[in-house]
């Protein structure tokens, strides 16, 4: 007798609207048991849904761009009974009565997807090294285990599996330098799903039937090699790729390039095109024509030694060179009476029941935000082709702190929603993540503008270089008494100096002074900032 099997979609987790991208079966095909029937597509990973049972395709129910979920029916097979064997007679023309009744059997259907466990979105930092890989090929491991330690300049992180499964491969090792996207590993993972199969009562063997081992087999083709689609028709690519795309503004049809199964373009394939785009044409800017300062040989003079910079160091000095080029940058100086802001604040460091110490720079940042809400442009940053100004609705305040490794911009969120108490918490607790090189880059980013304070080493004034695409920066030194004139006599009064750098294409001089006024104001009657 016949079978007839029924072969789902097996139990792939919570997700549904599974593309098919490739379907290797038709009608009349005989398949082998774990032969690929078609390749479906997640937004994270392919996986060949194999044949649960040996037999001839009787009929093929999806085809390519359905979206199906588990339990969907994929193909219908016609699998031959344990009695049909080759050294049987056949018998021709025999009628089988139907029963009436037949146990439905149960196919077990293991579906084994290869799944990419790549770098994810680390924020703006690339070339981030890879410190400590703790696994090899054959290694079992667990959703959430760590696969490998990355270390940016400015924090170390764990990278966790995104399933469990068998390493097939690995990608990196200790000192190579990932970005978002790079593949880490390949896990093998299997899952399992009951595929109820309904026989169907045959009515007559018919005399053509012959032994399986004389029809031919079709087999899953291998993995192509990078191929050009020279096809006219859209890009095969699925719809992460083609979101992927559409964010970086690529038309996806003008890829043709893929690396994929069967020319399917990767997000690899996107970057590629964007790179070649951007490197094919077009002027450098920013410093191109400058003569580069010329080497010397300064062993000739004496001893020396070389001392590597830290890769923050390196970062920062190629940050300050590119705003320094291609910024006209302004710096205004002037004095804030703080005389009344201190009294207060030591006063309420002397309430023994209060938790914390606050600072003086806290009330600078607050004092800040209020200016900036009435300068809407020393809040904004200027669109790349310079048309533009973005005025931004939030306020996040960067601050600099010098740590070993060299100077990192935590970023104070939210600072106009936040009292003086929560922020002081927040700055601790940024400023210990700062000291012990565990900042996340979450931690840096979305700064509007930014505070660098040198008030607890010393100085009168310098010129702080604005943290661009921020417009401003503000800069703090050590107070100290000075004696003020109040129209009738001399007084001591404590004064902080402050330096404000600004982008003169953005802030004019005027605008400039008018804001550095209104914030002196607001350090010198700190009773301001409640109106």
């Amino acid at each position: 007798m016949t079978l007839l099997t029924e072969v789902k979609v097996p139990d792939v987790g919570d997700v549904a609207d599974i593309d098919v991208i490739e379907v290797l079966v038709k009608v009349g095909d005989v398949v082998e048991v774990e032969q690929t029937l078609a390749v479906l597509e997640t937004d994270k990973a392919s996986m060949d849904l194999p044949s649960s049972a040996a037999g001839t395709v009787k009929s093929v129910h999806v085809s390519v761009g359905d979206k199906v979920s588990e339990g969907a029916l994929v193909v219908i097979l016609e699998a031959a009974a344990a009695a049909e064997i080759s050294d049987v007679p056949v018998v021709e023309n025999v009628k089988i009565a139907a029963p009436d009744q037949v146990e439905t059997a149960a196919v077990v259907a293991m579906a084994v997807s290869i799944i990419e466990v790549k770098v994810p979105d680390v924020g703006d930092v690339a070339d981030i090294d890879v410190i400590e890989v703790l696994i090899q090929t054959g290694d079992t491991v667990t959703k959430e285990q760590t696969l490998a330690v990355l270390e940016t300049d400015k924090a170390s992180m764990d990278l966790p599996s995104t399933e469990s499964g068998i390493v097939k491969d690995v990608f990196v090792k200790v000192g190579d330098k990932v970005s978002e996207g790079d593949l880490i590993i390949s896990l093998e993972v299997q899952s399992a799903a009951a595929v109820e199969v309904s026989p169907e009562p045959v009515k007559e063997v018919a005399k053509s039937a012959t032994a399986p081992a004389n029809q031919a087999v079709t087999s899953s083709p291998a993995p192509n090699a990078p191929v050009a689609n020279q096809s006219g028709k859209p890009a095969h690519a699925s719809p992460s790729v083609r979101l992927f795309a559409r964010e970086l503004g690529v038309d996806i049809s003008q890829v043709n390039q893929g690396s994929g199964r069967k020319g399917r373009l990767l997000k690899e394939d996107v970057k590629n095109f964007v790179k070649k785009a951007m490197t094919s044409g077009g002027a450098v800017q920013g410093g191109a024509g400058i003569p580069p300062i010329p080497a010397v040989d300064f062993s000739q003079f004496g001893e020396t030694e070389e001392k590597k910079l830290s890769k923050i160091q390196r970062l920062t000095g190629k940050n300050l060179s590119r705003v320094w080029l291609n910024l006209p940058l302004v710096t205004y100086h002037d004095e804030a009476d703080i005389t009344e802001m201190e009294a207060f604040r030591k006063a309420l460091n002397a309430d023994k029941t209060a938790d914390i110490k606050v600072t003086g720079l806290i009330f600078i940042v607050k004092a800040l935000v209020a200016a900036m809400q009435q300068f809407p442009t020393v809040n904004s940053s200027l669109s790349p082709d310079g048309e533009f100004l973005i005025l931004k609705k939030y306020f996040n305040v960067g601050i600099a702190v010098d740590t070993p490794n060299g100077l990192v911009v935590p970023v104070l969120k939210d600072v106009d929603k936040k009292g003086i108490a929560e922020l002081t918490r927040d700055l601790s607790e940024l400023s210990e993540k700062a000291r012990n090189g565990k900042l996340l880059p979450s931690d840096m980013r979305g700064g509007c503008i930014t505070i660098s304070s040198l008030g607890g080493i010393g100085g009168k004034a310098f010129t702080p270089i604005v943290n661009a695409p921020e417009v401003a920066i503000l800069g703090v030194t050590r107070s100290e008494m000075k004696p003020v004139w109040n129209g009738s006599e001399f007084v001591p009064k404590l004064m902080l100096p402050l330096d404000l750098t600004y982008d003169h294409r953005v802030i004019d001089g005027a605008e400039g002074a008018r804001f550095m006024s209104t914030l002196i104001k607001y350090l010198g009657d700190i009773r301001r900032l409640l109106l």
